[in-house]
């Protein structure tokens, strides 16, 4: 699952490397890079001397698939580029119609098909709604990351698993997870959301070996 996916991830970005003459260093975000340090003897087949250096993470999502849609319609308002994701996180409390629906590579990595932001009407918190691709098998080992990784009272998520798609339906508040504040832009938001779910991967990868 993570291990092959980064596995086939790091691949490419070695023949990128040796394209450029440069196949002795490769740039990775801060989660891959901790999970290969931390996984190192996995990757041992493919690296040998190969040093690694951080990317920036405001870079993650600058060629992502980014929508402004309607919360009635669903209806697609705007496509936007990499700079609208600097725009603050109250954004979404102005604009109280609107959600934003992201689409990126690196949500292949970590089995997820994309993630949507909105402000709830009523309580006042930003919704993140995902779907897994998960076997329905990992139940279990999903609630209890949940619970224990999310901050709040009461009920923090809800995730139903669809047997018609064949995948989970997650959403819960972006108030619950660690690093959250409101002065945060949307970039940095999807960046701690993607922190979560990358550490979700690895918590069901874990419980399945």
């Amino acid at each position: 699952m993570l291990k092959d996916n980064l596995k086939q991830y790091i691949l490419e970005v070695k023949e990128q490397a040796s394209q450029n003459g440069d196949e002795k260093k490769i740039e990775l975000f801060k989660e891959e890079r901790e999970y290969i340090e931390k996984n190192s003897f996995l990757f041992d087949d493919l690296f040998g001397t190969i040093s690694f250096t951080e990317k920036d993470p405001s870079l993650r999502f600058s060629d992502a698939v980014i929508e402004r849609c309607d919360k009635e319609t669903e209806n697609l308002l705007a496509n936007e580029v990499a700079l609208f994701l600097n725009q603050p996180i109250q954004y979404l409390k102005k604009q109280k119609n609107e959600f934003i629906y992201l689409e990126s590579k690196w949500f292949d990595l970590i089995r997820v098909e994309s993630i949507s932001l909105e402000a709830d009407d009523v309580f006042g918190t930003y919704d993140v709604m995902l779907g897994l691709k998960l076997q329905k098998k990992f139940d279990a080992t999903l609630k209890s990351f949940l619970n224990t990784n999310l901050q709040g009272e009461g009920s923090k998520f809800d995730l139903v698993f669809s047997h018609d798609d064949g995948l989970w339906d997650l959403n819960f508040a972006l108030n619950y997870v660690s690093g959250f504040h409101e002065e945060m832009s949307i970039g940095e938001a999807y960046q701690i959301i993607y922190h979560l779910l990358f550490n979700l991967a690895e918590a069901v990868e874990m419980g399945r070996s």
